[in-house]
């Protein structure tokens, strides 16, 4: 993308206020029913109702398809204006995100096919189709080694079998992206990329798996799931690169969340410091809560300029394994020490239900694992520090 600093730091402020607007309006009234509605069985959701609400007023507020490009009826913002945006949504502990899901799009912008741009890009730009990811495996995680879901061909279709796991978003997609194994080489080579189609036979939901934080995962399981040979997205064998992509702007996507929560949490910390008195002396005149304080200003400074980097640099289509391995890592245990803090300011209080605290502190909990392990991407990093090969 070729975008003006200038113009684009300006619509990036304007872009921010307007989220910032609607988060204060529109989502913060939702969160006490939210966290009810959670803490009593009934799910981390909105009502189809209250999401009817919310995905009209945002296509009120052109606040629909921000990085979308403009042939896909978009914005066409650079993600250094998306993080921003990312950053006011996570500051309200509502399960809402502005359609489309970035990182599946910036995926299928990369490599889909002129039909598949038109069949399945189309409509997931527009917001009128959903889409998940499909990558670890029982056993095996993430790794690409040990991906044993396999794809062979038969006449002009593949046939797909083998199991994946903790997959988000599966009963509400259209169709899914689906890794599978085309080749013999180990790790990243012979792995292929396939949009699957909802109701394909062979593709079955075999169990949903409650999550920390009131999210649910799933289990799949193809059994000879036959898929058309146009289905293959990207290149055959070459489906780790274009999902590399996926990774990383998720990634970004992870770190300006982190930065918004922390942002709620010190509001949160602040506002109960210079309320509460303890013996005398109000908490924000205490020592070690200033210096929680101090620490979450610090630490968000360093991640906020960590994501304006990283997304400058995917913009620009340059190489960001490393910036995208540091900001995953330092983001999610910025945050979560930020939470911890928050909670602990709030004594008793911060271990209820009723605050938002705790359901934010559960869902960093599950960012340092998914998208790739703390302490994979420390390894990484240190291996390509000491310019190991291995």
């Amino acid at each position: 993308m070729d975008h003006n600093p200038a113009a684009s730091s300006e619509e990036t402020r304007m872009l921010r206020d307007l989220v910032a607007k609607f988060v204060e309006r529109d989502l913060m009234p939702l969160e006490p029913a939210i966290l009810k509605r959670e803490a009593t069985g009934g799910g981390y959701r909105l009502s189809e109702e209250e999401e009817t609400q919310l995905l009209a007023r945002c296509r009120d507020l052109g606040l629909w398809g921000l990085d979308v490009p403009e042939e896909f009826g978009g914005a066409n913002l650079p993600l250094l204006s998306l993080a921003a945006a990312e950053e006011e949504l996570a500051r309200a502990c509502v399960p809402f995100v502005i359609p489309p899901d970035s990182p599946n799009l910036h995926m299928m912008l990369q490599v889909a096919s002129p039909w598949q741009r038109q069949k399945y890009l189309l409509p997931y730009a527009s917001g009128e189709q959903r889409s998940a990811m499909a990558i670890s495996e029982p056993g095996a995680g993430g790794d690409p080694a040990g991906m044993t879901t396999r794809a062979v061909k038969e006449g002009g279709h593949w046939v797909i079998n083998g199991r994946k796991i903790w997959v988000s978003n599966v009963p509400r997609a259209d169709f899914i992206i689906l890794m599978a194994r085309t080749g013999d080489g180990k790790r990243q080579d012979g792995i292929t990329a396939f949009i699957v189609e909802k109701d394909t036979p062979g593709f079955v939901i075999e169990r949903a798996i409650p999550m920390i934080g009131g999210r649910t995962t799933y289990e799949l399981v193809f059994e000879d799931c036959r898929v058309p040979e146009e289905n293959i997205l990207g290149e055959l064998g070459r489906g780790y690169a274009p999902m590399q992509l996926r990774l990383n702007v998720r990634r970004m996507q992870m770190g300006a969340r982190c930065i918004g929560m922390a942002r709620r949490a010190l509001e949160m910390m602040t506002e109960q410091a210079q309320n509460r008195v303890t013996w005398g002396v109000r908490l924000a005149d205490r020592q070690a809560i200033q210096w929680f304080a101090a620490e979450a200003v610090m630490e968000m400074h360093a991640c906020r300029l960590m994501v304006q980097d990283l997304a400058t640099k995917l913009d620009a289509g340059a190489d960001v394994r490393m910036e995208a391995s540091i900001l995953k890592v330092r983001a999610t245990e910025m945050a979560q020490s930020v939470l911890d803090n928050a909670m602990q300011t709030f004594g008793a209080m911060g271990m209820t239900k009723e605050l938002p605290l705790q359901l934010m502190a559960q869902q960093v909990r599950v960012m340092r694992v998914y998208e790739g392990p703390s302490e994979v991407h420390r390894s990484a990093l240190g291996r390509r520090a000491l310019g190991s090969k291995v």
